[in-house]
């Protein structure tokens, strides 16, 4: 199936015939978003200004950390993360060439993994935890070496990683190599999680999240940059506008650039449907929780469905539903005649021809590759609905 088809049909609530299909996503769009817009519209004012930058205060106010930055998508805030920490400048000296693998997981959107190779940096593939899907603290420190030059790990679907463990596991690798790599967590599908009571962006490494059109909170495109200190905030508000800081006159041209940049900033038009759709974020994320809390208590001892671990020093998003299921074509045939949407989400990334040379045994992710599927399980789902999903589930396939 292309990739386009499929994601249309994630997100459509019809499918052939009129039959109504119970969509895996949803976008969520404040009433009052279209007249915001166009207010935006008739003030000619659309490149990033006040209105994103009254954004960007308003995230970092909630978020408890104020070192943000709003950016066009969080794949760009991805991409410049690491340039900020760790991409190769050919205008600069390199202290540490020999170091030039950044450690990720293959169990991601593409958007997470590409701009390691678009930085002139390799991949090195961690492995997956069965557990939580998310990658393997264990395989992740057995893979750190001196190569290392950073690591990204992902929240997937919005369930933490554990990051306690992961500070020690970069403690223990700068006692035994002599540094410590830099960490960026993607936090795409991860709006209002937090880790042991603090959302996400405030445990020490750059933090990008997404308001990508489907994500829980949608600004129909951009993203937000998330720092752990004021240098590396500093250096993403300049070089998001080709290096230029904003404040010096260009009119006469007055101004120099200290470091080359990218142009991806968030325009207005995204910033203020992000703000029309902050103010009701907080119902749509409870929404999403006491569904997914529902599944988890209804579809326990489902024979052939299996759940994910999650611990409780951490609360998820639940932007999607993971179920590991045998015979998952079956699975997902027997929902589809129902009206249910399901979807696998994404390819695992070491799959692709692109990074053929990177691959390498995963067993963790074998054993699940093929298992995994996703149910709907967000805000849009009525108590009839939701009822019917789960009788369907516990019906077999």
């Amino acid at each position: 199936m292309r990739l386009d088809t499929m994601l249309g049909n994630l997100t459509n609530n019809y499918r052939g015939g009129g039959v109504f299909m119970i969509p895996v996503f949803k976008v969520a769009m404040a009433p009052d978003a279209p007249e915001r817009v166009a207010e935006v519209v008739r003030s000619g004012r659309l490149e990033h200004g006040p209105r994103a930058e009254a954004l960007e205060a308003e995230l970092g106010r909630r978020i408890g950390n104020p070192r943000v930055a709003t950016v066009n998508c969080a794949t760009s805030g991805l991409h410049l993360a690491l340039h900020l920490l760790v991409g190769r400048d050919p205008y600069r000296p390199d202290p540490t060439p020999e170091r030039d693998e950044v450690l990720t997981t293959p169990l991601t959107f593409e958007g997470t993994n590409w701009p390691i190779p678009g930085n002139g940096l390799r991949i090195r593939w961690v492995d997956t935890d069965p557990h939580t899907l998310n990658l393997d603290l264990e395989d992740l420190e057995r893979k750190i070496s001196p190569r290392t030059r950073a690591i990204v790990v992902v929240h997937w679907l919005g369930f933490p990683v554990d990051l306690a463990e992961l500070d020690d596991v970069l403690d223990r690798a700068r006692r035994r190599l002599g540094f410590r790599p830099p960490v960026v967590e993607d936090c795409a599908q991860a709006w209002g999680a937090t880790y042991r009571g603090r959302p996400l962006g405030n445990h020490g490494n750059t933090a990008v999240y997404s308001f990508q059109t489907i994500k829980l909170l949608t600004a129909g495109g951009g993203g937000l940059m998330v720092f752990p200190e004021a240098e590396s905030h500093r250096r993403a508000l300049r070089t998001r506008w080709f290096g230029i800081d904003r404040a010096d006159d260009r009119t006469r041209g007055e101004y120099s650039v200290p470091e080359w940049g990218f142009r991806c900033p968030m325009d207005e038009i995204s910033a203020e449907i992000g703000s029309a759709n902050l103010e009701m974020i907080d119902d749509l994320l409870a929404g999403h929780r006491a569904n997914a809390y529902r599944y988890d208590k209804e579809l326990q001892d489902v024979p052939g469905l299996e759940h994910t671990e999650r611990p409780d020093d951490r609360a998820p998003t639940f932007w999607a539903y993971p179920v590991k299921v045998e015979d998952r074509p079956g699975f997902m045939r027997r929902l589809g005649e129902a009206g249910i949407g399901t979807t696998v989400l994404a390819r695992r990334n070491d799959d692709h021809p692109a990074v053929a040379a990177a691959r390498e045994s995963l067993p963790g992710l074998d054993s699940v590759a093929d298992r995994v599927c996703y149910l709907p399980v967000g805000w849009w789902l009525t108590e009839e609905q939701r009822e019917h999903i789960v009788d369907t589930v516990r019906s077999g396939w």
